[in-house]
């Protein structure tokens, strides 16, 4: 079964492996098992229900709250040659009458269906006619009132099941979900015996950034970011739809492609926008937060928020979009706190309860714009999961950070949250220990406790870092019954026993930070590929795809591309080799692609590399083709290795593995910008007439040359690449 499941998995979707936990959740469902998936977008959700719907017999319903998304993903499925339909209110009747013929004559193996659409009479009664194999609930977190998008509709998913066939498995899929919204779609959906399968939040592959708002400077930094990323595509979040329409016209008249995107625009604008977007004739899309854009684009390369989001959920969701198929995806964030104080006060003529949920999210969103913590800690610590080392690839751990021993500052934290009974949220912790006499307060007697007051000398806004940072370092947990109460967990019990010297780390002042002009701007580092064929790959499947009336990425996604602008395969089995590619979309789509390489190559008098590059979607081969890229392009090995987030030796290594395995790469623009020729000679000589290349012999042997161990290790890359491939 599972070797049949991966030559599917290859022959139906170009891939030769799984990724994280798709073959379990595969595995799962083909066993009937009722399934529960929380995964970060741009891991592959949807493959885990796609795979068995086409393996098994019968038809999958797909339940997803998007019209837009239903589209987009049946248009790629149709595109695979899988059979595929969506049924909601786009399909006047006789085109609706279709779909559900074709369903019940069991050829569909996927019915993408709205949750409204769902709840009709007439779509039950089809629906317990058809042959069904599992329910997909697309978006989960729609279900929670926790959840960042809610839809009433959503709740009454478990009972139209039911009548429609009660035996049937179920997957739900989300890719935001805490701890508590986790609890609520299960119990919800009545499946908290279902096999949960959590894989990590963390995209590597995605920069966060935090930005202080001024007036003009944000817009003239906005213009500046997109202008640096000329041709790319992007996505801008707006609170308003007055301030989507304002913002895509400041682009227009900047002369950058972009067009608004909202609720209020006519529904035939809205779809030419975005296939337009698809399509690659816009590279900018400016769109309201609370619409939210369900677009399937791997090749997003940045997600600006020009307003806050609601909730960090909404943001980590919105973020997502970028990088979708693996490469550099910048995640930039314009923050002020009056935002959060306007969105506060949109809330307030929600019931009470609602409101104060409200409040916590919006408390949560300004904590994290403001920590001056690793972002991707502070994020993974909100979905429940622990990072021990800064990632290295956020703008907090880009900038020089000041710290300040905190030993003293968290056992105080951890004593009010004990001496409490682990009752209360972080606003009341912090009202005691400034011993502020609020009507709360004093309503549970907590004046009377030893640690009221202690922490007076400190203001409001630092105890609330502090507290956040106690939370990162996993000593207070977030209780899932009554949300926002803070527990402490074993490791914060084991710190007030035996305390240890901590470093904290001050939150942003962005006020402060912009009036003494220290506000940083960092950029993340691109990726590099062979430009010029790539970019001739692209215009090609852009004109493939308006051929066949499908968006490019449908086509072939940009990684690749990358790797056919790396190792320039010239036969259809080459180019099936290539990642997420497969004999089927060779035979499809393959032709024009293989000979404008073959041109290519020839015109350029390339010699092809398919024979020594690692065909493999994984993250060293991804490197090491990256490696390879950027030294034909001639960059050099310090840039490459900032460019790759890696040290110089590790580089060095990396480049030496490629070089040992038969691959000839010329670096010699780079040895002579640091040796004269004179040394350059000496080392030729020295590993001409050695008996071996170890570095450390060459260090005694020419010890009186004061030569540096890189220096050895650079020229001795040239050298075996030049005389042993």
């Amino acid at each position: 079964m599972e070797e049949n499941v991966k030559a599917d998995l290859k022959k139906i979707f170009g891939f030769s492996q799984f990724r994280g936990n798709q073959e379990l959740i595969v595995d799962n469902l083909l066993n009937k098992r009722n399934t529960f998936v929380i995964m970060p977008t741009g891991a592959g959700k949807s493959l885990c229900y796609q795979l068995p719907a086409v393996i098994q017999e019968g038809t999958a319903i797909v339940i997803s709250p998007l019209i837009a998304l239903m589209k987009n993903q049946v248009d790629q499925l149709q595109a695979l040659g899988i059979n595929a339909h969506f049924l909601n209110s786009t399909l006047n009747k006789s085109e609706a009458i279709r779909v559900k013929n074709e369903v019940l004559k069991q050829k569909t193996k996927l019915l993408y269906v709205a949750p409204e659409s769902l709840t009709k009479e007439e779509n039950v009664a089809f629906l317990k006619s058809a042959k069904l194999s599992f329910v997909a609930i697309d978006e989960a977190h729609c279900i929670s009132e926790w959840g960042h998008d809610f839809r009433p509709e959503y709740r009454r998913i478990k009972s139209i099941i039911a009548q429609i066939a009660p035996d049937l498995p179920i997957i739900a899929l989300t890719a935001t979900a805490t701890p508590k919204v986790q609890q609520d779609i299960q119990r919800n959906l009545q499946m908290e015996e279902a096999d949960l399968f959590k894989s990590s939040f963390n995209r590597t592959n995605l920069f966060y950034e935090i930005r202080p708002k001024v007036k003009n400077d944000s817009k003239k930094d906005l213009i500046k970011f997109i202008k640096g990323h000329k041709g790319k595509s992007g996505i801008i979040y707006c609170l308003s739809r007055k301030k989507v329409e304002e913002i895509a016209q400041l682009l227009v008249v900047n002369q950058v492609n972009a067009a608004p995107y909202h609720a209020g625009l006519d529904s035939s604008v809205r779809i030419k926008t975005q296939d337009d977007f698809l399509n690659e004739e816009l590279d900018v899309i400016v769109a309201t937060i609370a619409f939210g854009m369900g677009i399937d684009k791997p090749d997003v390369r940045y997600v600006i928020h020009y307003d806050v989001p609601k909730s960090l959920e909404g943001y980590y969701q919105e973020t997502g979009r970028a990088g979708r198929d693996g490469l550099e995806g910048h995640c930039l964030l314009f923050y002020r706190y009056e935002d959060i104080v306007k969105l506060d006060k949109f809330n307030k003529d929600k019931p009470v309860t609602e409101r104060e949920n409200a409040r916590i999210l919006l408390q949560e969103m300004a904590a994290y714009s403001e920590t001056g913590v690793c972002r991707r800690k502070f994020i993974l610590n909100y979905f429940g999961e622990t990072m021990n080392d800064d990632c290295g690839f956020c703008d907090n751990c880009k900038r020089e950070r000041e710290t300040f021993e905190g030993m003293k500052l968290v056992s105080m934290v951890l004593e009010a949250a004990q001496q409490t009974n682990e009752r209360f949220g972080l606003d009341h912790l912090v009202k005691v220990l400034v011993g502020e006499k609020t009507d709360y307060v004093l309503s549970y007697g907590h004046d009377k406790l030893p640690v009221f007051g202690k922490g007076k000398e400190q203001s409001e806004k630092t105890w609330i870092g502090v507290i956040r940072q106690v939370m990162i370092l996993n000593m207070l947990d977030k209780d899932i019954e009554s949300y926002g109460v803070l527990k402490l967990t074993p490791k914060g019990k084991d710190y007030l026993e035996f305390p240890f010297k901590l470093d904290l780390h001050h939150d942003h002042d962005f006020a402060k930070e912009v009036q003494s002009g220290q506000a940083e701007i960092i950029l993340s580092q691109g990726i590099a590929y062979d430009e010029r064929l790539f970019e001739l790959l692209k215009a090609e499947r852009k004109k493939v795809a308006r051929s066949k009336n499908l968006p490019p990425y449908v086509i072939f996604q940009d990684p690749s591309l990358e790797e056919m602008a790396t190792v320039y395969p010239t036969t259809r089995e080459e180019l099936a080799q290539i990642i997420g590619v497969g004999m089927g979309k060779v035979v499809k789509f393959g032709a024009p692609f293989l000979k404008l390489i073959a041109n290519y190559v020839e015109e350029n008098e390339i010699e092809t590399a398919s024979d020594v590059v690692v065909k493999s979607s994984g993250t060293r081969s991804k490197v090491k083709i990256s490696i390879i890229q950027q030294i034909d392009r001639k960059v050099g090995l310090d840039e490459v290795a900032e460019n790759l987030n890696m040290s110089i030796s590790d580089l060095l290594h990396e480049i030496e593995q490629i070089i040992y395995s038969g691959t000839k790469l010329n670096i010699d623009y780079y040895i002579e910008a640091i040796m004269d020729e004179d040394r350059e000679d000496m080392l030729h000589d020295y590993f001409m007439n050695a008996t071996s290349d170890q570095i450390k012999a060459a260090l005694d042997e020419l010890e009186d040359e004061d030569f540096a161990e890189d220096e050895l290790r650079v020229y001795r890359i040239k050298f075996i690449s030049e005389h042993a491939n």
